[in-house]
């Protein structure tokens, strides 16, 4: 895979020679089989790690434990998410952040953030195994990352994985650059938007706002701000 690193929405005075220098220092694609992913898979022990699987080859994002930038940003979007349901109580979603989604020979992923909305979430059965079988289950509406030092991949390959599993939409939150790319799905590939296509009236705007807000104060003071506008 290559990386691709045209985008056009840097802001003002955004180096983006981090995306290169992001992308040598990130864990690399290595080739492997189904079987061989299956294998690793169920035998590693680590409680940390983010993988992805994708046409025979595989890469693991195994950076220690969750720093406190990326928690506090994923914690963040979750609580967005919550918040704007909870505004719209006619609205049924679920919340699956962090769960492993797997297309059997094919595709798998992890994303930061993972939503449903409306029927046919997936339903855990005593006995059965702790991921999303997307031959069983349909795809979810929405999934996310937070880009702390992985923006490159999730421009790139992340995004590559998702609209091929065709999930509607996919957000970026450049947690250095300080915003909020969001793609919608059409004829199977990904185009900009900047409202969400799930959510009527949630802009990136108000996202990028809220995210600098975060940076001045807390997560949860900059999620109490952001239910005050989208209350009114």
């Amino acid at each position: 895979m290559t990386l691709s690193l045209d985008n056009p929405r840097f802001p003002e005075g955004y180096d983006r020679s981090q995306l290169t220098q992001q992308a040598r220092s990130m864990p690399q694609w290595v080739s492997m089989g189904w079987d061989e992913y299956e294998q690793w898979r169920d035998g590693t022990t680590s409680k940390t790690a983010q993988w992805y699987f994708d046409r025979n080859l595989f890469l693991v994002r195994d950076m220690g434990w969750e720093g406190i930038i990326h928690a506090q940003v994923k914690d963040l979007f979750i609580l967005l998410l919550s918040l704007w349901f909870m505004a719209h109580p006619d609205r049924v979603a679920q919340s699956m952040s962090g769960a492993l989604l797997e297309k059997a020979g094919l595709k798998a992923a992890s994303p930061d953030l993972m939503l449903y909305v409306g029927p046919g979430c997936p339903e855990w059965q005593l006995g059965e195994v702790r991921r999303i079988d997307l031959h069983r289950w349909r795809v979810p509406d929405l999934v996310g990352e937070v880009a702390d030092t992985t923006l490159a991949s999730d421009l790139d390959e992340m995004k590559q994985i998702y609209a091929a599993l065709e999930i509607p939409e996919y957000w970026v939150i450049d947690v250095q650059g300080r915003r909020v790319l969001m793609f919608g799905l059409v004829t199977g590939k990904y185009q900009e938007i900047e409202t969400s296509g799930l959510m009527p009236g949630l802009t990136i705007a108000l996202l990028e706002e809220t995210l600098l807000r975060w940076t001045h104060e807390t997560n949860i003071s900059a999620a109490a701000w952001f239910m005050q506008q989208i209350s009114q």
